[in-house]
């Protein structure tokens, strides 16, 4: 119950904070993206010009990038981006987007994580198991059937975040039907959720955005943490939706109506012990 307390309170915190978050995601979530962290009641800025980031983000509370639907310009403006992070003391996050499946994301993500030292990587096992050189069989930017988290795997899943959460300084959130978050030293798993998350565009992105609200003032293990159960419990409550859109609505409604109680009563996650 303490845990779960604290995990509230940084909600919260958002809420009566309203940290400003950078964002550089792709255009397919943008929209989506922001919305979520104006649900938590924090603010959101989307700003990718090369010329501008710098001192976007030297002004904003947190920064939040994301690689999926890569081009030159926004590479060049995630990179800046994260260098300005580093400098100023930003807590940063990087959602590994397609890099199991693009040499170019793949090269960057790693050079991202070497240079700019993200206090969060994000991504599903496929995308994380590139990163450390694993073999790996994504399908396009979503989980390979044979990486996806299962009870008979889960050792060696918990296994793979801890040891790119010490290579990298960083905490892993791998998200999946089972979500994974470590830092090397503690693991937890998330067992909130529904299939219909899945089922519509943006919401890993969503993810990432929902944590970056949470990270000003946080232990990224707990944002993290925070951010997988506000998200996935939205998901159960908006269960019932008649379809796909009416899910999007529900699940927006959910992150910004969520009561204590919710928190309380939904959340389904355990601390790893092997």
């Amino acid at each position: 119950m303490i845990l779960a307390n604290t995990l509230w309170e940084i909600k919260e915190q958002a809420k009566n904070q309203a940290p400003l978050v950078h964002c550089i995601t792709n255009p397919i979530s943008i929209n989506g993206c922001a919305n979520m962290i104006l649900a938590l009641g924090a603010k959101a800025i989307m700003a990718e010009h090369p010329k501008e980031v710098e001192a976007i983000t030297q002004n904003s509370h947190a920064l939040v990038v994301n690689l999926g639907n890569i081009t030159d310009t926004r590479l060049k403006a995630i990179y800046l981006s994260g260098l300005s992070g580093v400098r100023h003391q930003i807590p940063r996050l990087i959602d590994l987007v397609g890099v199991g499946v693009s040499p170019l994301r793949l090269d960057f993500g790693k050079k991202y994580i070497k240079d700019c030292k993200p206090h969060i990587i994000k991504g599903n096992m496929s995308e994380i198991k590139a990163i450390l050189g694993l073999p790996t069989s994504p399908i396009g930017i979503d989980v390979g059937e044979g990486d996806q988290v299962e009870s008979h795997n889960l050792k060696e899943s918990v296994q793979i975040a801890c040891q790119l959460a010490r290579q990298s300084g960083a905490t892993v959130l791998i998200s999946g039907k089972l979500d994974i978050i470590s830092n090397g030293k503690d693991s937890y798993l998330v067992r909130n959720g529904v299939d219909l998350l899945s089922a519509v565009t943006g919401t890993g992105c969503m993810l990432g955005a929902i944590i970056g609200a949470l990270m000003p003032g946080a232990d990224p293990l707990y944002a993290a943490l925070a951010g997988t159960l506000i998200l996935t419990i939205a998901g159960e409550l908006s269960a019932n939706a008649k379809g796909t859109g009416s899910f999007m609505v529900e699940l927006l409604d959910h992150v910004s109506s969520m009561t204590k109680e919710d928190f309380h009563t939904i959340a389904n996650y355990v601390h790893y012990k092997e």
